[in-house]
């Protein structure tokens, strides 16, 4: 393996060390193994490692990016999960993605809470979530 997919294991081991397996050996590293290696390598190994910002900013520059797409809830689930891990709170978590509001619309930022209101209001139901269902991450 190269020394950059070894980096990105070592990061993505300490954003979420009981998901690595699941990704390494996902669908998508059974159909497109390169493509596998190389979603390690460039983001992880070699974005994630620089020093300009500490793994929390990473995160939430990732959920910010991921909710204003609208359409990526896998990803956006995977990356708050990673930003818990690191220190960053449900609370500002929901601030972020409320945020996303003003910069990629209402729909989007609903969606991406909607995606990821179970994982927001597991242990610390701070704040009571509004029961409007919105299809996500291709739920019906």
């Amino acid at each position: 393996m190269s020394e950059r997919y070894m980096r990105g294991i070592e990061i993505a081991e300490q954003l979420a060390a009981e998901k690595l397996e699941e990704f390494t050996t996902s669908r998508v590293a059974e159909l497109a193994p390169d493509f596998a290696r190389m979603a390690i390598e460039f983001p992880l190994g070699d974005l994630y490692t620089r020093d300009g910002l500490d793994l929390r900013s990473r995160e939430i520059a990732a959920i910010s990016s991921l909710a204003t797409l609208g359409n990526a809830g896998p990803q956006l689930r995977i990356h708050i999960r990673a930003a818990t891990t690191v220190g960053v709170t449900k609370a500002e978590i929901i601030e972020i993605l409320m945020q996303t509001a003003v910069y990629a619309g209402f729909p989007a930022a609903l969606n991406a809470l909607a995606c990821c209101h179970d994982l927001l209001t597991e242990e610390e139901p701070s704040r009571t979530m509004p029961r409007v269902h919105i299809a996500c991450c291709g739920e019906g």
